[in-house]
C-alpha cells in the first residue's frame, strides 16, 4: 500500500512528504504487526494443545520430550508442564505487546489519514488495498 497523490491544485510541500513518508513507514510496520501477531496466536494455540495433551498422561515417572528452540530434550512431567507454563506466560506478553504497539500504529495512521485528506481531499488514496 503506497499513498499516491494525484495531479491538482494543492502542492505537496515537504512536511506533506514527510507525512506521506511516515504514513507508509507506520503502515507498514502494521502490516509486519499484523503478521506477527498471527504467528504468536498460532504459537499460543500449539502451547495449549501441548498442554492438553499432557493433561492426559497419567503422570507415572514417565519422561516426555519437550522442544526448546529446535532441540527436544527428555523432561520429567512436572518440569515440562512448568517450562509450557513459563512459554505461555511469555507468549501471551509478547501477544499484549503486540495488540498495544498495533493499536499505537493505528492511531498514528489516522491522524496522519485526517491530516492529509484535510489538504489533498481525494487527490491522495490512503486506502489500504487488502483487509486490514
Amino acid at each position: 500500500m503506497a499513498a499516491t497523490v494525484k495531479d491538482s491544485d494543492a502542492q505537496v510541500t515537504f512536511e506533506d512528504q514527510q507525512r506521506i513518508n511516515k504514513f507508509a513507514r507506520i503502515n507498514s510496520k502494521l502490516i509486519d504487526c499484523k503478521e506477527e501477531l498471527v504467528a504468536k496466536e498460532k504459537e499460543m494455540e500449539n502451547l495449549n494443545d501441548a498442554e492438553e495433551e499432557m493433561m492426559m498422561l497419567d503422570g507415572d515417572d514417565e519422561r516426555i520430550p519437550y522442544q526448546i528452540g529446535e532441540v527436544l530434550v527428555e523432561m520429567e512431567l512436572e518440569e515440562a508442564q512448568a517450562a509450557l507454563e513459563k512459554a505461555k506466560e511469555f507468549c501471551q506478553e509478547e501477544i499484549a505487546a503486540l495488540k498495544k504497539r498495533q493499536e499505537t500504529h493505528k492511531e498514528t495512521l489516522s491522524g496522519l489519514k485526517t491530516l492529509l485528506y484535510a489538504k489533498f481531499g481525494t487527490n491522495i488514496n490512503l486506502d489500504q488495498d487488502e483487509d486490514s
